[in-house]
């Protein structure tokens, strides 16, 4: 079953120029993807980054991977994204690591990237392209701006293989997300391949994200009094019942996370 939310990109942008951005920082850290520096490393080393490589980040938010790319492998980096907050965050940090000189960022759609076709070695995304309404128009950019030959490599948040069958929950996973929509393993596998692109490994870590989630709700507990202290009572409850949704639902095999690596032909 799909499913299929009225939110748009304002809506998405609104939240993360707000406390959402922040909160989603405390649990996750400035990568602000499931596994941090960790599974940023692991994304690099499956395709192959290397010096002076270049590598667009579609959603790049506060610029943490482009950081970890530029400085750990000397790519270049051009995150692209719509959130000002996130931008100037991004800027900002980026320039106090001394690594203007690797990294551009530029405000932007993903469904119509401010980038030239067939420029970008890589085109890199982490959990972020849930958020993008129309998934076929995302891939299809993705694919325009990469040389023939370059490679995609993404992770993002999915439906998992157990069917959402009770549409209020649904509502309430999806609300509490911002989702627009969400892809399947399989739904990704075929927009790639439409889209002119050889898919060279796939994924499903549904076990991992699980994981990850239980110890994003325990965090949530954890800190109950700093984020009531800092964006009050009503946000800790929004935040406990919404993790504790999505750890349950991941738990039950209904959403998931997967890992895409491709190369266009």
């Amino acid at each position: 079953m799909s499913f299929n939310y009225d939110f748009t990109v304002k809506d998405v942008s609104d939240a993360y120029d707000g406390a959402v951005g922040i909160l989603w920082e405390v649990l996750m850290g400035e990568h602000i993807h499931v596994g941090g520096e960790k599974e940023t490393n692991r994304l690099a080393e499956k395709l192959g980054i290397k010096e002076n490589s270049y590598v667009l980040d579609v959603c790049s938010a506060l610029g943490g991977p482009a950081r970890y790319l530029a400085k750990h492998y000397k790519a270049k980096v051009l995150g692209i994204d719509i959130t000002e907050t996130m931008l100037k965050k991004a800027i900002e940090r980026t320039a106090a690591a001394g690594l203007t000189d690797r990294i551009e960022y530029r405000r932007g759609n993903a469904l119509d990237l401010p980038v030239k076709s067939n420029l970008m070695d890589t085109v890199w995304g982490q959990d972020a392209w849930c958020y993008v309404t129309s998934k076929p128009r995302l891939i299809s950019e993705v694919v325009r701006v990469c040389k023939r030959g370059g490679k995609i490599g993404f992770t993002d948040w999915i439906l998992g293989e157990t069917s959402i069958s009770n549409k209020s929950e649904a509502d309430f996973l999806f609300e509490f997300m911002i989702f627009p929509n969400l892809e399947t393993i399989q739904g990704y596998i075929n927009l790639l391949k439409i889209n002119r692109c050889k898919v060279i490994e796939v994924e499903d870590l549904q076990k991992d994200f699980a994981s990850h989630m239980k110890m994003y709700l325990q965090k949530v507990h954890d800190l109950k009094d700093t984020i009531i202290k800092n964006f009050g009572e009503d946000m800790y409850k929004i935040a406990q019942a919404g993790v504790n949704a999505w750890a349950q639902a991941a738990q039950d095999g209904k959403v998931s996370r997967g890992l895409w690596i491709a190369e266009k032909i």
